[in-house]
């Protein structure tokens, strides 16, 4: 089974790479239930991260996620990197493709399927509801120090 790969970390900063997007399938992830979960890979323990997780899956045609989920207190991000399928929430299907962002409430039950004839290659963050706000939006500094590469 493949492993996330450490590039780089210091103080402030933790980097990995999950490898290329047709790589992804070498991952699995299992469940505490039996359940295993084929080319999805969680990055958060990885990089150290302290308020949201990410993780990336590739489905393959014809594969789907299988079961519905919803989560207690976590809203999701889905991007979609690659590939086209249909994303499905509370029973309203739609597609999805390259390019497809799809956010999600904690309540709402999801689950995403493969239609399409290539992988359909998403990265999922989730990260606490309600908890951004426009105090946040505004808190990038810029700061008046050359960029030295």
């Amino acid at each position: 089974m493949k492993q996330i790969e450490k590039i780089a970390a210091g103080a402030n900063f933790n980097a990995v790479s999950v490898g290329k997007s047709d790589e992804l399938n070498d991952y699995v992830m299992e469940l505490g239930s039996g359940v295993k979960i084929p080319g999805k890979v969680f990055g958060g323990t990885a990089v150290q991260a302290t308020g949201s997780e990410f993780s990336f899956q590739s489905f393959m045609p014809g594969t789907e996620s299988s079961f519905l989920h919803i989560h207690r207190n976590h809203e999701e991000l889905y991007f979609f990197l690659s590939g086209s399928g249909e994303f499905q929430v509370d029973g309203q299907v739609f597609p999805v493709s390259e390019g497809s962002v799809v956010r999600v409430a904690p309540a709402g039950k999801r689950s995403v399927r493969n239609n399409g004839t290539r992988p359909l290659v998403m990265l999922c963050v989730q990260y606490k509801s309600g908890t951004f706000t426009a105090e946040d939006a505004a808190d990038g500094i810029i700061l008046q120090e050359p960029v030295q590469w």
